[in-house]
């Protein structure tokens, strides 16, 4: 285990801000918006379906621009990490694994995510490479940038179909991560079960595997 990978939202990063400056710039109560996220993500559908229920025809680039121009756009602080990213990420780090961040989030999340000075050797998102997940593309830049073989290398994520089984597919060990609404949703799934390496409800598990 010489890398380990790290997916970005409700793995590293809270989402509450996220949905809640979503439903707030639509107008909506934020548990509307909350409960169809997590109707259509759990229907296989991609959460940005939520907003298109709410707004028939919404043109979420456009705006996603409207919203930055009038300064509600994305945000990020301290108060966004999970509380065991810092002490896992720099145990790690002690340990000589090599941390890498790495998820679906716009080209603007990963300039405040370096921001905030992980203790982590890379950080990247889709927005940045110009792939996301779960497409194989994804997994061969993150495969790039661990910097190890693919069985030296582990994929952490909260999310199936986007993180542990495209991520065993590429060649990944894999851990699932029970932590948010899609962590604990599928944590007992059979097929979770069979493609993660590991299943574990904290980051600081993490060095005790390292290790192991």
């Amino acid at each position: 285990m010489k890398t380990i990978v790290f997916d970005i939202g409700e793995t590293l990063v809270r989402d509450d801000r996220y949905w809640a400056s979503w439903a707030d710039w639509l107008r909506v109560p934020r548990h509307t918006l909350s409960a169809l996220v997590g109707a259509v993500t759990a229907q296989g559908l991609d959460n940005a379906e939520a907003l298109a229920l709410l707004r028939p025809g919404i043109d979420i680039a456009a705006e996603y621009a409207a919203r930055e121009a009038a300064g509600c756009g994305e945000a990020l602080d301290e108060s966004d990490l999970y509380a065991d990213v810092r002490p896992a990420l720099g145990a790690l780090r002690d340990l000589g694994v090599r941390v890498v961040i790495a998820g679906n989030q716009t080209e603007k999340m990963g300039q405040l995510l370096r921001a905030l000075d992980l203790p982590a050797d890379f950080i990247a998102t889709s927005g940045e490479w110009g792939c996301a997940k779960p497409a194989p593309d994804f997994f061969v830049r993150a495969l790039d940038a661990s910097g190890a073989r693919a069985w030296e290398t582990v994929y952490v994520g909260d999310h199936p179909m986007n993180d542990v089984f495209p991520a065993r597919a590429a060649g990944f060990r894999t851990v699932h991560l029970r932590r948010g609404p899609w962590g604990h949703l599928w944590a007992e799934d059979p097929q979770v079960q069979e493609a993660a390496d590991w299943v574990i409800d904290s980051l600081m598990d993490l060095p005790a595997l390292v290790s192991e």
